[in-house]
Parts: C-alpha cells; sequence; structure tokens
C-alpha cells in the first residue's frame, strides 16, 4: 500500500510539473514577445492557472479530495463557494505577510497581490485539494505530529517549500546588481516556483526513503 501511494504521489507531483512547464513555454511560443522577466505577471497568472486547474484535475480524479458528507447540490454548492472564500482569503492574507516583511503598500500593489496569488495556488489550493475547505483540518496537519497519511506529509513538506523559497527569493532584491530577475517580484515568485518543484520532489523520495519510520494515528 505504501509503494501504491507514493507511487501515485510521484505522478501526481509529475504531472504537476509539467503544468509548471507547459504554462511557460506554450505562452512563449503562442504569444510574441512573452516572457518570464519581460511579461513577468502574465507568466505568473499562467502558472497559478496551470496549477489551479491540474491540482484540482488531479486530486479529483485520484480520490485524495475528502468526499462530500452530503449528496445534495446545495451542500456541494456551499463547499465549493467556502472553497473559493478560502482562496481569496489566503490571497489577502499574503498580500498582507509580504507587505509587512517589507513589500511597497500602494506603489506595485499589483505586483505584490499577484505573488499572494501564485503563493496561494501553490499551497492553499493544495489543502484545499487534500484536505478540503476545513480549517481545523489544517491546524492540525501543521501542527507537531499532526500528518495521518502520506498526503498530510507531502502537505507539509510541500507547502514549507514554497514559503521557504520565497523567503530566500526575496534575499537578492536589495542587491545592487541591476539585474532584471531583481525586479519585484520576479525573484520571489521564481523562488517559491523553485520551492514547489523542489517539494514535488523532495516529498515522495523522503516518504519512501522513511517509510518504514512513519506512523499514523488513524483518523
Amino acid at each position: 500500500m505504501w509503494d501504491h501511494e507514493i507511487r501515485a504521489m510521484a505522478s501526481t507531483h509529475a504531472i504537476i510539473a509539467a503544468s509548471v512547464f507547459m504554462a511557460t513555454v506554450l505562452p512563449a511560443v503562442l504569444l510574441p514577445g512573452f516572457s518570464v522577466y519581460g511579461t513577468h505577471l502574465l507568466w505568473l497568472y499562467s502558472v497559478s492557472a496551470a496549477v489551479t486547474a491540474v491540482s484540482v484535475a488531479v486530486f479529483w480524479l485520484l480520490g485524495i479530495t475528502p468526499p462530500a458528507k452530503k449528496h445534495t447540490l446545495g451542500y456541494k454548492l456551499s463547499r465549493l463557494l467556502r472553497s473559493c472564500l478560502y482562496f481569496f482569503l489566503s490571497c489577502l492574507f499574503f498580500h498582507t505577510v509580504v507587505v509587512l516583511y517589507g513589500a511597497p503598500l500602494i506603489e506595485s500593489a499589483l505586483e505584490t497581490f499577484s505573488l499572494a496569488v501564485l503563493l496561494t495556488s501553490l499551497t492553499t489550493l493544495r489543502c484545499l485539494c487534500v484536505l478540503g475547505p476545513n480549517v481545523q483540518a489544517w491546524i492540525r496537519v501543521f501542527s507537531r505530529h499532526g500528518a495521518m497519511s502520506v498526503w498530510d506529509t507531502c502537505l507539509q513538506i510541500t507547502v514549507a517549500c514554497t514559503l521557504v523559497g520565497a523567503w530566500v527569493g526575496a534575499f537578492p532584491i536589495p542587491l545592487d546588481w541591476d539585474r532584471p530577475w531583481q525586479v519585484w517580484p520576479v525573484s520571489c515568485s521564481l523562488g517559491s516556483l523553485f520551492g514547489y518543484l523542489t517539494g514535488l520532489v523532495a516529498a515522495p523520495a523522503w516518504i519512501h526513503y522513511h517509510r518504514k519510520q512513519l506512523t499514523y494515528k488513524c483518523k
């Protein structure tokens, strides 16, 4: 069972990583003047949309997303609306945190919010896919020894790698190198994406290596 879940996880991550690659390559082929630096916000939203669409589809097809407790249309719509609300609130939360860490409050507000959208697509969306719109489950997973499945452990690793990547990406911005990737928020968005991709690779590898030591409480 462990090997089956780890293989499913690795396949899922490969598909998501491929969507990031396609979201970068296809616009560069189809749209003249498209580039990661020159049209950074367009690239950023392209990647966010690709990760969102592919993650929702893949997790739903694999049955990782927790099933609805009720099968009524009203309940499912309510759950969808709550997920959308959590997504939007997460964007506001990341925007606020980034501003508190030194991003311009008014100047470059669109760029800051766009970075928040990317961070939400890489972290909060994954929480919604794996745990659903359940804040208590989110708190449980990110508390000490709160993981109850390999997917919970995977969630911890990918979210941590993404946030660390975004934080590390901010370091070159104040340096007087005058490079195009130092323009706000290019280095942070690249750092968060590299961190996310690192997490996609590291999570199944770490779980496979430590599978004999991992024990989970029953849900």
